[in-house]
């Protein structure tokens, strides 16, 4: 049987339920009446059946389309979120490579001083010893180590 829409299952409700009380009406004699009678009823109660399926399946529906749009928004925001956790991790390991940087830099800025001092020490005593008295000019620069 080819699916009905809302309105054909609703006026073959109306034939049958027309169908049923004028098989009651003229009920006196026959015994083919409650055969028939029977199957108006039966017949019905399918229609109603289909109905009631049918109107099931239309809220399913409905409650997908209502759900899917907050659905996606969530999906969304869960991404967004994990998006933004990756970040947060990319920039405390960014942060800690500026800092091991900034140790390294340091730790070469002690090693250049130190090389610096250990390398005027000679020459100071050279010039001293040759009798250079221009050490004061060359190491104004210096910080004192």
């Amino acid at each position: 049987m080819p699916e009905l829409s809302g309105r054909e299952l609703l006026a073959e409700w109306q034939r049958l339920v027309e169908s049923l009380f004028s098989s009651a009406a003229s009920l006196a004699g026959r015994t083919e009446v409650p055969r028939q009678l029977q199957e108006a009823m039966e017949r019905q109660l399918e229609l109603i059946g289909e109905v009631i399926e049918r109107e099931r399946e239309l809220r399913r529906e409905l409650a997908n389309l209502v759900v899917a749009p907050v659905d996606a928004a969530l999906d969304l925001m869960e991404r967004g979120g994990e998006t933004m956790r990756r970040q947060a991790e990319s920039m405390e390991a960014a942060g800690r490579a500026l800092e091991e940087t900034a140790a390294l830099m340091k730790d070469q800025a002690e090693l250049f001083a130190r090389t610096v001092g250990a390398l005027r020490k000679p020459a100071e005593l050279a010039r001293s010893t040759a009798g250079l008295g221009g050490a004061e000019g060359k190491g104004s620069g210096r910080s004192g180590n």
